[in-house]
């Protein structure tokens, strides 16, 4: 049995992924990337693999502790993937986004995908059936729609997130929840619809986060997996750990 060790760190949370051979048997969330964190860690699951994707300054003493105990990769624009970019500026695409590519590609072969992150930033990420990444679109995400309104005003509260949310609110919490989550959810459909318009015979996948406060609002047909980024960091490791 080959256990991998996946790390995904974002803009809120670092969180780690293991696989016993290609499946997930347990996601982790880090409280930081110290280095005892990650020996800790090594010494309890004995990974024989690790991959890195990161889109925040993380600690880079852990790098060097993965590649003493492990094949270690850290996921950037020179990795070996399973589709092709845009010509210009590779090196500008989150390692995050293209561990969802790889995902996508991987488990919808021959399919137009739009695959659609809801985390610190929300990210539409378009590929097609031949594994061309086209590109896509990046707007605030829902914990920073509800922080601004909060930031920016004198009386507005921050509201915790939640799914139940009315289409006409009855208090200020449930008025910004309906103006935010399903403005979110109509800001989607209204970009799933655009993109019908366009392209026929495509899937929509939904992952990230906030996937529980937003996917029973999307009127359109969608695949939700929250787990979608570490299955796609584990494609790229076995690609590039072989």
């Amino acid at each position: 049995m080959s256990v991998t060790i996946c790390f995904d760190f974002g803009n809120t949370r670092k969180k780690a992924a293991i696989f016993e051979n290609s499946e997930i048997v347990k996601v982790l969330n880090l409280q930081d990337d110290a280095s005892a964190t990650i020996e800790s860690l090594i010494t309890t699951y004995k990974p024989d693999n690790s991959i890195l994707s990161s889109v925040v300054q993380h600690n880079p003493e852990i790098e060097d502790i993965l590649k003493r105990n492990t094949r270690f990769h850290l996921l950037d624009h020179t990795s070996k993937l399973p589709f092709t970019t845009p010509a210009k500026h590779p090196e500008t695409i989150g390692a995050d986004r293209l561990a969802l590519l790889a995902a996508g590609v991987h488990f919808f072969p021959g399919k137009n995908l739009l695959l659609i992150s809801l985390g610190t930033c929300i990210t539409l990420n378009f590929i097609n059936k031949y594994k061309e990444f086209l590109g896509g679109s990046i707007s605030p995400g829902l914990e920073m729609r509800l922080k601004a309104l909060n930031h920016y005003t004198a009386k507005l509260p921050y509201t915790p997130p939640r799914a139940d949310v009315p289409l006409i609110g009855y208090d200020t919490d449930s008025n910004i929840l309906s103006g935010v989550i399903l403005g979110m959810a109509y800001e989607l459909d209204g970009f799933i619809n655009e993109y019908k318009a366009r392209f026929s015979n495509f899937n929509v996948v939904l992952t990230g986060g906030d996937v529980q406060h937003l996917a029973s609002h999307i009127k359109n047909r969608i695949f939700a997996d929250p787990d979608l980024i570490f299955k796609g960091l584990y494609a790229i490791s076995e690609i590039n750990n072989a």
